[in-house]
């Protein structure tokens, strides 16, 4: 009883002092002596209020993100997905227009020629008896493909069919040790012989039947062709000669030319289906540097 009297005075005595204080303090204004008090305690709550917030907004980030993570990982799977489709079809595009450049420059190296070709793509290197490079056309018997045919590309020679099947094709690539075909020096009738020496189709040998005829470094072999245009067709430009070899007294003279066309890097071909209806001699070589 004593502390229940005890307690309601004292809680008396502290409305009244609040009252006391509320009074002086409103009757004052600025000059309130309770100012720096008030203020104090508005610091105190308002941290404490910014805390209390920025906990409840990392609370609510997080669960957001909880919430929210299944679908942003299938976004970035969508989008992931999106950018490979179109790097393929830029890849795609690419080789198309690469393919149909080749395309354009076989054509045009065929018309000048007078050859008629059945065009295909190489479509793998294959190992075939007795020869060590060969590769394989997309191109058979049902396009009209023989063995015993010339097969060129848009810079030259590539090599000749040895075998066919209804859909595909096989074709012995002039850097074939075995491989040989007739060719004849630029602006000339000096004719000889060329042979595959490997080196990855870097180089090809030239042996010159007469060993009194001129031959220089950048001299220019073209096919000489065969007997019914089989296995070669005349007038398909075939390389550069890069050096010639000292054979004196030797009745034969020999020289290592590059071949116009890249034999490690081959994709769209020419398959000659007829010959032309004359020699065309020179007419299918590049151009030189700075003619006219």
């Amino acid at each position: 009883m004593r502390d229940s009297r005890h307690a309601r005075l004292i809680l008396g005595l502290l409305l009244t002092a609040a009252l006391v204080m509320l009074t002086v303090d409103h009757r004052t204004g600025e000059d309130s002596p309770m100012r720096q008090l008030r203020a104090a305690g508005a610091w105190a709550f308002g941290t404490t209020e910014q805390v209390g917030g920025a906990v409840t907004r990392s609370v609510g980030g997080f669960v957001h993100g909880v919430i929210t993570a299944p679908r942003a990982r299938e976004d970035i799977a969508r989008l992931k997905k999106d950018n490979a489709e179109l790097r393929a079809r830029l890849a795609a595009n690419k080789l198309d227009e690469t393919r149909s450049t080749e395309l354009k420059r076989l054509l045009g190296l065929a018309g000048l020629g007078g050859y008629k070709v059945v065009t295909a793509n190489v479509i793998a290197r294959r190992g075939e008896p007795g020869f060590e490079d060969a590769v394989a056309l997309d191109a058979g018997t049902d396009d009209g493909v023989r063995a015993d045919m010339t097969v060129l590309n848009g810079d030259g020679l590539i090599g000749r069919v040895v075998h066919a099947s209804s859909r595909t094709s096989t074709v012995v690539l002039l850097s074939d040790p075995a491989s040989a075909a007739g060719a004849r020096l630029e602006g000339g009738q000096e004719i000889g012989v060329v042979h595959g020496v490997g080196e990855n189709g870097r180089l090809l040998r030239f042996r010159l039947l007469d060993s009194t005829a001129p031959m220089t470094r950048g001299g220019r072999l073209v096919s000489f062709g065969s007997h019914h245009g089989a296995p070669y067709v005349p007038g398909v430009p075939i390389g550069v000669i890069e050096r010639v070899e000292p054979t004196p007294g030797a009745l034969t003279r020999i020289a290592y030319a590059k071949p116009f066309a890249d034999l490690t890097a081959l994709d769209v071909v020419g398959v000659v289906v007829r010959g032309p209806a004359r020699d065309p001699r020179d007419a299918v070589l590049p151009r030189r540097e700075g003619a006219r």
